[in-house]
């Protein structure tokens, strides 16, 4: 059944995308504390077809048709490629039985894309290096990541029931 397999997959990271979303929106209601504009992440999207990969400062960046479109759908995309990745990585066992040790710890793992590759790319700099406050912008990066680990492992266990029946 690997067709279930890559469709379970996909709802693992389409759900556990959504745990992180909800995460964040409680964050910023109930503190104040804003998350990535997924609008500057589409217009980060929307440049590299241009070969402009890495920005200065995103947010100065010429603005682009269906940004805020694009970055929804990126962010979604990465959420899904990613529980894909955990899948693929325990050959599909995970998903017939997921564990939140393992979820937990893969979804603090994936934290080194924005570090290393986002981050530095918007002008964030490595690890969030040129934001006001580093280590602030540091740790709530790894706490979204263990928020995306947690959604993993929830939607994964839904995942799972769903897949036994089939």
């Amino acid at each position: 059944m690997p067709g279930a397999v890559v469709l379970g997959a996909a709802a693992v990271g389409t759900g556990a995308t959504l745990v992180m979303d909800l995460w964040n929106l409680f964050l910023k209601r109930a503190f104040g504390i804003a998350s990535l504009d997924y609008c500057l992440l589409g217009r980060w999207v929307l440049h590299i077809p241009a070969g402009t990969f890495r920005h200065p400062n995103i947010r100065v960046a010429a603005p682009k048709a269906g940004e805020c479109t694009a970055g929804c759908i990126t962010h979604y995309s990465i959420g899904i490629m990613l529980a894909v990745g955990l899948v693929v990585l325990t050959s599909g066992e995970w998903l017939a039985r997921p564990t939140l040790g393992l979820a937990l710890l893969y979804g603090i793992g994936t934290v080194v894309f924005p570090f290393f590759l986002l981050q530095p790319s918007l002008g964030l700099g490595i690890a969030s290096s040129r934001t006001p406050n580093p280590t602030q912008a540091r740790l709530k990066s790894l706490a979204t990541h263990a928020v995306f680990g947690i959604g993993l492992y929830l939607v994964g266990v839904g995942v799972s029931l769903v897949l036994a029946r089939v």
